[in-house]
């Protein structure tokens, strides 16, 4: 009688969308932190786009004289997709690694490290567009938008949201405690004030401009900007390698760190 063997069993591997579902079904039950995150730059168009943009009238240079609420806007919009992105993958990614080791037990089941890293920047991604797309929303509804090129926002807060939903996992990676997020406000504050989102580039001196010139917000609020106002330049192929490049190099080694954090 001959015996057949049986075919060797292979290893499951889980997917990253299990990630995406279980953060889905979190966030059924705490959808007001993403409303939050929508209000926030609301917030800022106001006070800063609608009130002092009273005062400051037009910003010169920008397909002519661009109206300062209408500066303001699409930087706003980029600056949500990167906070919603790094709130994600940095606080809650460090929380779920620390306190509650929630890692612990899916790494249990088939799923893999590199899944689990990469479901939650999908995760990131698919939150950054939903409060992206509903900013977007909003200021058409105050009438700031005025080309259908506007839409190619959404594109843009996409990769803006995968550079730095990657940059927070790769930096959660070296964090000792909760008091080191303190360095990474000391570092995203500043950001946020001087990429060009309250002032065009031209107000710094030579200096600070190229120190600015270097940072990915600066980058991404000159895709968003663009797509909002309708205009194109030579620097979008620029700042799209740049973010892509930025993010991708970010993942890579932050799977890397991650995969030698959860397994030891």
């Amino acid at each position: 009688m001959t015996v057949t063997a049986n075919p060797p069993v292979r290893p499951r591997h889980g997917r990253p969308w299990t990630m995406v579902e279980r953060n889905l079904m979190i966030y059924r039950h705490t959808w007001p932190v993403i409303l939050a995150e929508i209000f926030e730059p609301l917030l800022y168009l106001l006070a800063f786009g609608l009130g002092i943009g009273a005062l400051v009238g037009h910003v010169p240079g920008l397909r002519g004289d661009v109206p300062y609420p209408e500066f303001v806007a699409p930087a706003l919009l980029a600056t949500a997709a990167m906070n919603g992105a790094m709130n994600e993958t940095t606080f809650n990614l460090y929380a779920k690694l620390t306190t509650d080791r929630t890692y612990e037990s899916i790494l249990t089941t088939p799923m893999s490290v590199r899944s689990v890293a990469l479901g939650e920047v999908s995760w990131a991604l698919l939150r950054g567009t939903l409060v992206s797309t509903a900013f977007l929303a909003v200021v058409s509804a105050f009438g700031l938008v005025h080309t259908p090129a506007a839409l190619l926002v959404v594109p843009s807060a996409l990769l803006i949201g995968f550079t730095f939903a990657s940059t927070g996992l790769l930096v959660v990676t070296f964090l000792r405690s909760w008091q080191d997020f303190q360095l990474i406000q000391l570092v995203m504050l500043p950001m946020f004030l001087f990429a060009t989102t309250f002032f065009p580039l031209n107000v710094y001196p030579r200096p600070i401009q190229v120190f600015i010139e270097a940072l990915p917000l600066y980058h991404g609020i000159e895709l968003t900007r663009a797509a909002f106002l309708g205009t194109t330049s030579a620097h979008l192929a620029v700042a799209v390698a740049y973010l892509a490049l930025l993010g991708t190099a970010a993942l890579t080694w932050a799977v890397h760190r991650l995969e030698r954090t959860l397994r030891d």
